[in-house]
C-alpha cells in the first residue's frame, strides 16, 4: 500500500486559523539550515515559507515594537497565501529595493504626524545587518513578516487613522474607506518604483491637511532647538507699562513668528509698548484669546506651552483629518467646535461663507461630533424642547411657577390646551407625555427666526438666536480674556443665520437674501423649505488650523478631546478598530 502524503503544515495552519503555541513556534525556529558563502540561506524550498505561515497564523511577532498583530492577521494571510507564502521583500536572499525604500519611509513617519517607532524605525538597521551576513531561514521570515505588518499598519494609519473615531464618541464611519490592504501592498508596493508617491495617494485629499503637515514640519524643527527663555509672568502688564521680561518676550514672539525679524527691539528696553504690543495682539488672535495686547496670565501661559506639546497637538489634528469622508456628493458645511466657526464650501471646494458660531456648554451639554445632511430649513419655527430639557428644566420650573410665560401647552397632535397657567392635573399629563409644551414662532423663540434641520439622534440643530440674546456683538469673555462661545444645550447658534440660509438656497430660484429676510421677519410661521439635494454637514473638532496664508491658529481643548485621544494613542497597537 502506498503511504499517505504528510499533511502540509501551512495547510493545517490556514485550515485551523488558530495561533500556534509558543512551543510550536520554537520548534519551527530550530529546524537546521545551511548558509551559503554569500550570506543567503540554502535550505529546503519551502522552509522560509513554513516559517512565514507559522508567524502569520500566530498573529504575533516578538521582534516588533508592538508584537500583537492579530487585528491584521487576516490581511497577512490573504497577502501571503496568494503567493504560496513566498517572501515579498526578499529575493534570492537579498532585501529588495522596495523594502529599503519602505524602511526609510518608516523612519520618516514622524513627518506625517505618526510615530516612527510604531513602525520599528530603530530596529530595521539590525535586521538588515543580519540578512547581509550568514543567517537562517527564520531571519528571512521574521524580516518579511515584520515589514508586511509595518507597511499594512502604516497604510491604514495614513488613510483612516490609527483609532476608529467611533470608539472615542466621534460618529464618523471610516469602514467604507478601508482599503484592500493585501491587494494594495501586493500590487502597488511590492514591485513599485516610487513608493512615496503611491502612499501619498492614500492620504487625506484636503489642502488644509497638507498645510497642517507643513506647519508640523516647521514646529518640529523649532522644537529641536528647545523652547528658549520662558516669558516672565509679571501679574498682568498693560501696554505702556514697565516690564522686566522684554528680552524673553521678544525672543518668544520671534520664535513663534508673531514678531517679524525686521523689527528691532532694544536689548535694554523696559517698557512694554509699540511693536511688542502688536505682536502680542497677533499672538492672542492666533490662540483664541481676545486681542487686547494685555500681557495677562492666560496669554503668558499659552506662550510658555512647550513646542513639543504644540507638535503633539498638530499630530492629533492630522489624525482627526483621516477620520473624515474623503468625498462629498455636494459641497459640505463644516463646523469646527473649538474654533467656534462654520465654513460653507462651494462647488470649487473653496470656502464660500464663514462665520462665528456658539456651541454646547463644556460640561453637561457638549455638542456631539458627527456627520449628517441638512435636509430642510424652517422659517419662523416653533421651539419644541427635547425630553431632557422638558424633564430637567421646564417641568421643575412649572412646579415652582405654573405660569407658562410665553410657552404653549399642547396635545400630541399640536392642539393648544393653554398659553397661560398650568394646573396640577395638566402638569401631571406633561410628566406622563400626554401633553407637552412648545414656544410659538417669533423673534424671542429659542430657535430664533430660522433653523436648519439635519435629522440626528442628538436633537441638535443649527439655528438663529432670540433677538434679545445678542451673543455675537462682543465675545463672551471667560477668565483672563479667553474667548468663550459655549452656552447652548448642544445646538449651534449662528452669527449670520440669514446669510447662511441664502447661501444654502443660492441655487434655488426665488431665494435670494432679500427673500430670506422677508421669510424670517414677515413670512408665515413654520414655513419649511426643502433642500434638493441635501447638504452634507460635519460637526468636527480641531484645536489647530492652518490658514491659506500659512498662519497657524491654536484653540483651547474645550471638551478635553485632545487629552483623551492622546491617552488612547499612547496604548499602542492594536488600536481600537
Amino acid at each position: 500500500m502506498r503511504s499517505r502524503r504528510p499533511l502540509d503544515i501551512a495547510t493545517l495552519l490556514l485550515a485551523t486559523s488558530m495561533p500556534l503555541s509558543s512551543q510550536t513556534v520554537t520548534q519551527a525556529k530550530s529546524v537546521p539550515t545551511s548558509i551559503s558563502a554569500k550570506g543567503s540561506s540554502t535550505q529546503k524550498p519551502d522552509s522560509v515559507d513554513l516559517r512565514l505561515s507559522a508567524i502569520v497564523a500566530s498573529g504575533r511577532l516578538d521582534d516588533l515594537r508592538w508584537p500583537d498583530f492579530s487585528d491584521y492577521r487576516l490581511h497577512l494571510t490573504n497577502f501571503y497565501r496568494q503567493a504560496a507564502y513566498k517572501p515579498a521583500w526578499i529575493r534570492d536572499g537579498e532585501i529588495t529595493p522596495q523594502a529599503i525604500e519602505l524602511i526609510q519611509i518608516f523612519k520618516d513617519a514622524n513627518r506625517e504626524g505618526l510615530l516612527a517607532e510604531d513602525y520599528d524605525a530603530s530596529r530595521w538597521a539590525d535586521r538588515v545587518t543580519v540578512l547581509k551576513g550568514p543567517h537562517e531561514a527564520t531571519d528571512e521570515a521574521r524580516f518579511d513578516a515584520a515589514l508586511t505588518v509595518c507597511i499594512m499598519r502604516y497604510v491604514s494609519d495614513v488613510h483612516i487613522g490609527r483609532i476608529n473615531p467611533q470608539n472615542l464618541g466621534f460618529e464618523f464611519d471610516v469602514s467604507h474607506k478601508k482599503l484592500d490592504l493585501p491587494h494594495f501592498v501586493r500590487e502597488r508596493l511590492v514591485s513599485g518604483t516610487d513608493l512615496r508617491s503611491e502612499l501619498a495617494e492614500v492620504e487625506p485629499p484636503f489642502p488644509s491637511y497638507q498645510r497642517l503637515r507643513t506647519a508640523l514640519l516647521h514646529y518640529m524643527e523649532l522644537a529641536k532647538s528647545g523652547d528658549g527663555e520662558k516669558v516672565l509672568d509679571a501679574g498682568g502688564v498693560s501696554p505702556g507699562g514697565q516690564y522686566a521680561g522684554i528680552a524673553g518676550l521678544t525672543s518668544r514672539l520671534r520664535l513663534l513668528g508673531d514678531l517679524p525679524d525686521s523689527v528691532t527691539i532694544p536689548a535694554d528696553a523696559k517698557v512694554y509698548e509699540g511693536p511688542l504690543v502688536d505682536a502680542v495682539k497677533h499672538f492672542q488672535g492666533r490662540f483664541g484669546l481676545r486681542p487686547t495686547g494685555e500681557l495677562d496670565y492666560k496669554t503668558v501661559v499659552e506662550m510658555n506651552v512647550p513646542l513639543s506639546d504644540r507638535v503633539e497637538q498638530m499630530r492629533l489634528g492630522l489624525e482627526r483629518f483621516r477620520w473624515l469622508p474623503y468625498e462629498f456628493k455636494q459641497p459640505p458645511v463644516v463646523i469646527n467646535v473649538p474654533e467656534f466657526r462654520l465654513y460653507a464650501f462651494d462647488e470649487k471646494n473653496e470656502v464660500g461663507l464663514t462665520m462665528r458660531v456658539n456651541v454646547g456648554e463644556d460640561y453637561n451639554h457638549q455638542t456631539p461630533m458627527f456627520e449628517g445632511n441638512i435636509q430642510y430649513l424652517v422659517f419662523r419655527p416653533y421651539w419644541n424642547p427635547t425630553s431632557n430639557i422638558l424633564r430637567n428644566e421646564i417641568i421643575p420650573d412649572l412646579e415652582k411657577n405654573p405660569s407658562l410665560d410665553g410657552l404653549e401647552l399642547v396635545s400630541t397632535n399640536g392642539k393648544v390646551i393653554s398659553s397661560g397657567t398650568v394646573t396640577p392635573a395638566m402638569l401631571q399629563q406633561v410628566r406622563t407625555g400626554k401633553l407637552t409644551v412648545r414656544q410659538p414662532p417669533g423673534p424671542e423663540n429659542g430657535m430664533g427666526l430660522v433653523k436648519f434641520i439635519f435629522p440626528n439622534q442628538h436633537d441638535v440643530y443649527i439655528h438663529d438666536t432670540p433677538a434679545s440674546l445678542d451673543m455675537f456683538s462682543e465675545a463672551t469673555e471667560g477668565q483672563e480674556g479667553e474667548l468663550k462661545r459655549v452656552a447652548s444645550h448642544g445646538c449651534i447658534h449662528l452669527q449670520y443665520p440669514d446669510k447662511f440660509a441664502a447661501y444654502l438656497l443660492r441655487n434655488t430660484p426665488g431665494w435670494d437674501e432679500e427673500h430670506v429676510e422677508k421669510a424670517m421677519h414677515d413670512g408665515r410661521d413654520n414655513l419649511q423649505v426643502n433642500l434638493a439635494p441635501a447638504v452634507p454637514v460635519l460637526i468636527f473638532y480641531m484645536t489647530v488650523v492652518v490658514e491659506e496664508n500659512g498662519e497657524v491658529r491654536f484653540f483651547h481643548d474645550i471638551y478635553d478631546h485632545d487629552r483623551t485621544l492622546r491617552l488612547e494613542l499612547a496604548h499602542g497597537y492594536p488600536y481600537p478598530k
